[in-house]
């Protein structure tokens, strides 16, 4: 009753959703595919594919490496990524060119999901993280599609909230062939709310087989040095609305003791990089734009305004803030600048990787700044103590080093599946 209901009400609102996306995208090429695919209408796919499913860009980037693995051992298979957002697009895009294809998720009514499955024949289907769709889930199951919910994660606010619908919620567990889990208490959680103990493993999350290349490590290193090697920088990686402020706060006073000091800002979201700029400038700051002037260095702040290029932003500096976190949107990954072996800052708010946060602070390997005063405070300690900024960055790293293997353990579990 509850997947009839569910249904139904998206079936009511799709039309006021395609209204709003045609209005929003009038002119725009991308627009106006994006609305087709949303409900179904893909090309069509000659052979069977894996379909990567992402929600927006973290599951984007998290699902990164599998995809990259899946690539190199069955490489003749055809891989669909998707995303909900066109941000999660243009970062898969960035990251992989024409090695795989790309379609914007359908919206999960039964028409758009079966006019999808039709149309791309999926041979597997990989959900990244925790996105029980309903009818994208009962559709699959009824092509006998395996599925893999893959670095599956689930809070206990989350898990308390699907025990409200397990009704619902415990089917669709049923129907998927194998939950990778990133930690026991996310698989004792999705088995308190339905799922079957034979398709539920602890793998670790993948997060934590982070490659950064040769190739990357170079680009960071000429990067650098055009930033000037003995200046202190620091990152602000993956930034929202409402941190932003807070972190220029921070820079103003570490400005004050380190007037060379040099603020590189990664806002999260493509359509926040002018928004952000502005911000830079009107606060007073100089301003420099990696897409307008890379080699730039006369700058205090320096803007990543261009797509997939984060990891190699985080090895261009000293000390990494992750964002995401001094507002309650619960944080994002901190692996890739640990991974770097650099330290690592973070907000309070860090809900959405918990396990990571939990195993970096046992280690000694992250801080924890409530608001400016304090990130500011860290920051010059850790400019002036080297010594310490080298012993977190190194425990950072341990933290990493420790946990990589889960991308093997779950590409075996899939291909052994499939």
């Amino acid at each position: 009753m509850l997947h009839f209901l569910y249904s139904l009400v998206f079936r009511i609102a799709l039309p006021f959703v395609l209204l709003r996306l045609w209005w929003g995208g009038r002119g725009n090429e991308e627009a106006r595919i994006g609305w087709q695919q949303r409900v179904g209408f893909v090309p069509r796919s000659e052979q069977p594919v894996i379909w990567v499913h992402a929600v927006s860009v973290g599951e984007t980037i998290a699902a990164a490496p599998l995809v990259k693995a899946l690539l190199q051992r069955i490489p003749d298979t055809p891989i669909l990524m998707t995303a909900m957002t066109q941000t999660g697009l243009a970062r898969a895009r960035a990251m992989f060119g024409d090695q795989v294809r790309y379609a914007y998720s359908p919206y999960d009514t039964p028409g758009a999901v079966r006019r999808f499955l039709a149309r791309v024949n999926p041979c597997a289907l990989v959900i990244m993280e925790t996105e029980l769709w309903p009818n994208m889930i009962t559709l699959s199951h009824d092509r006998d599609v395996p599925m893999f919910l893959i670095n599956a994660r689930l809070s206990e606010r989350s898990a308390q909230g699907y025990e409200r619908v397990s009704s619902l919620v415990t089917p669709l567990l049923n129907s998927i062939t194998w939950i990778a889990a990133q930690a026991d208490d996310d698989a004792s959680r999705f088995l308190r709310i339905g799922a079957q103990a034979e398709t539920v493993s602890v793998t670790g999350s993948i997060k934590f087989d982070v490659d950064i290349s040769a190739s990357l490590r170079d680009a960071a290193r000429a990067l650098r040095a055009r930033f000037g090697v003995e200046r202190p920088v620091w990152i602000a990686a993956s930034t929202h609305r409402g941190e932003d402020e807070q972190i220029l706060l921070a820079h103003r006073k570490v400005l004050a003791k380190h007037p060379d000091g040099l603020l590189v800002i990664v806002p999260r979201h493509p359509e926040r990089f002018e928004t952000v700029a502005k911000l830079v400038v009107d606060q007073g700051f100089s301003l420099s734009r990696r897409s307008l002037d890379p080699s730039s260095v006369q700058t205090q702040v320096y803007l990543g305004d261009t797509m997939g290029e984060l990891l190699m932003l985080y090895g261009a500096a000293d000390i990494a803030f992750v964002g995401g976190s001094l507002i309650e949107r619960g944080g994002h990954n901190p692996l890739e600048p640990a991974a770097w072996g650099m330290p690592v800052l973070s907000g309070p708010h860090v809900f959405n990787f918990e396990t990571i946060y939990g195993g970096l602070r046992a280690r000694e390997g992250v801080y924890i700044t409530p608001g400016s005063d304090d990130l500011a405070n860290h920051l010059h300690d850790l400019i002036v103590d080297r010594e310490a900024a080298n012993r977190a960055g190194t425990n950072a790293l341990a933290v990493v080093e420790a946990n990589r293997g889960a991308l093997e353990r779950v590409v075996d579990g899939i291909v052994g599946r499939v």
